[in-house]
């Protein structure tokens, strides 16, 4: 189990990342007020892909990285939309979890690229490959806050399988 400690959005491609309270996550499309949702990310000229709706990365990973490269990066630097404390992102990689009430599919390490390397420290190339993050697809859709508890494994099963029952009916 582990807990969201950032939620942060760009409003386009290269913009200012900005540190939001909680943010409506959305089955298909990505999460409201970011650059994806909207079409305006570096990548949106490709076909909306389920990876492009949530990225996700660990503090552990951030604050190894500033200790090991000297470099003193915030987290939202890394251009990730949620940051994660006490939770094994790699191991989420094909699997169901929840962020709070919101459920979502591991699809892909979300590996260090040459333009996260513009953006950010050329280190991080080399120094968070297999630690850039996770790449996941929104299930169920729902509002995640800040302090939200992230729920991995059976606890995640058991809130998918409440949100089910509980689910309007058209």
């Amino acid at each position: 189990m582990g807990t969201v400690v950032g939620i942060y959005l760009a409003d386009s491609a290269g913009g200012a990342m900005r540190a939001v309270p909680a943010a409506e996550f959305v089955a298909g499309r990505g999460i409201v007020g970011d650059r994806y949702f909207t079409g305006n990310g570096t990548f949106s000229p490709t076909p909306q892909q389920p990876s492009h709706e949530v990225t996700l990365i660990e503090l552990e990973c951030v604050d190894t990285f500033n200790r090991d490269s000297a470099c003193g990066l915030q987290p939202e630097t890394f251009r990730r939309n949620v940051v994660t404390c006490g939770v094994s992102l790699n191991d989420l990689v094909g699997k169901r979890f929840a962020v709070g009430p919101v459920m979502l599919q591991g699809i892909r390490l979300c590996e260090p690229c040459a333009h996260l390397a513009r953006t950010t420290h050329r280190k991080v190339l080399s120094r968070l490959v297999h630690r850039a993050g996770l790449r996941a697809a929104i299930v169920v859709s729902g509002t995640a806050r800040v302090g939200d508890t992230v729920h991995t494994g059976v606890e995640a099963a058991e809130i998918a399988e409440a949100t089910v029952r509980t689910a309007p009916t058209s």
